[in-house]
């Protein structure tokens, strides 16, 4: 009997520390707790490969819109090079003083690059929307709606420096007649003029720094006015003068 009590006591305890081994920090067994585990493991999988699943149909669908979008868009920018160059557009422009561009960079490209970016805008719109991505989507948007002015700043830009072309012909024309040395000094003031304007036309259509820019037009103004009227001043001193000598004899008779 002296023996075999100490035994079964040993044997209790080994039995009662293996159960503890297997049981986790909540009580559970070993065994269960890297069951539980496991289950995470693969359900956490399972749910990252079926977001993937679900997002590779989408980025499909929003890649063959943008490929679409950038298709029709270089046709349609060959198409706009293609009337301009029959148009002969570039020589227009040159012959008007316009200013020429270097290198390939003409008129004509400029123009039919901002066509063809809005239109690859227009398509990546609904490709943003496509891949769930609403804030590019909205600055998109924001985007498009401005770069319109960005072509009708151009348009008024080109059309601006014909004006200042034309009327600074038309000024040197008749102004010869009288001096030739003045009549190309007014035709030159003239013509910076107009262009001094359509910059300001231009900085208002792109909408930088607009009440700088009204107030620089509102200067402008001003100070053609007071040179106008200071140059009709002096040079019509002996023309007022007569004028005034011609009252003074009526007044006298």
């Amino acid at each position: 009997m002296r023996l075999i009590i100490p035994i079964k006591l040993n044997l209790d305890k080994t039995i009662s520390n293996n159960i503890n081994w297997r049981k986790g920090p909540n009580g559970l067994k070993g065994g269960e707790t890297m069951t539980n585990i496991g289950n995470t493991l693969v359900m956490s999988i399972n749910q990252a490969l079926a977001g993937v699943g679900a997002w590779i149909p989408k980025f499909i669908a929003g890649l063959i819109i943008i490929l679409i979008g950038i298709i029709v868009a270089s046709i349609i920018k060959q198409l706009i090079v293609a009337v301009f160059k029959a148009l002969k557009i570039d020589a227009f422009l040159k012959k008007y003083g316009v200013p020429e561009l270097k290198d390939e960079h003409t008129w004509t490209n400029i123009l039919a690059e901002l066509v063809r970016w809005f239109v690859i805008i227009v398509f990546l719109v609904p490709t943003a929307d496509v891949w769930g991505l609403p804030r590019i989507t909205t600055i998109l948007n924001e985007f498009l709606l401005y770069l319109p002015n960005v072509f009708v700043a151009a348009v008024i830009a080109l059309v601006g420096f014909v004006i200042a072309r034309l009327i600074h012909d038309v000024v040197l024309v008749s102004a010869k007649r009288v001096d030739p040395r003045t009549g190309a000094t007014i035709a030159t003031v003239a013509r910076w003029a107009i262009i001094v304007f359509v910059i300001l036309a231009v900085l208002t259509q792109l909408g930088v720094a607009a009440d700088l820019v009204k107030t620089l037009f509102t200067g402008f103004v001003g100070m053609l006015a007071l040179a106008g009227g200071i140059a009709f001043g002096l040079g019509g001193q002996s023309a007022a003068k007569d004028s005034l000598d011609e009252i003074r004899k009526k007044f006298k008779q």
